[in-house]
């Protein structure tokens, strides 16, 4: 069980943050491109930082405490898992910010690039 300590703390901060997609009804997954977009360079800058790290010896990983699965590098699995599903949290929790205050009809819950996404909509949720 040890082995999965990484990959269930992962889970765990994706069932923390999951719900909120249906929950505030943010469209965060329907929008998989705007997504791919933002997560696309965090993945690319932090592995590539991570594999320098690893190569130059300044970072390693417990082995014991992932799958075993290692990308090319020395990269375990669940790094780049990481890399994917944290910054996921972090935009399914902006988002839900944002409903919130949309809905409280408070400043700031809008962004110009809503009202190009959906016209019709006029950044309205």
């Amino acid at each position: 069980m040890r082995q999965l300590s990484y990959l269930l703390v992962l889970a765990g901060c994706l069932a923390a943050a999951i719900w909120l997609e249906p929950a505030f009804r943010v469209n965060v997954l329907r929008r998989w491109r705007r997504l791919l977009l933002t997560l696309l360079p965090v993945v690319v800058i932090f592995v590539g930082w991570d594999l320098a790290a690893i190569a130059a010896g300044h970072w390693s990983f417990d082995l014991g405490q992932t799958t075993g699965v290692l990308l090319p590098g020395g990269l375990p699995l669940e790094e780049l898992l990481f890399f994917l599903v944290v910054p996921l949290c972090v935009v399914l929790g902006f988002e839900a910010v944002r409903a919130v205050l949309g809905a409280a009809g408070l400043p700031g819950a809008r962004w110009p690039a809503d009202d190009a996404e959906d016209p019709g909509r006029g950044g309205e949720r």
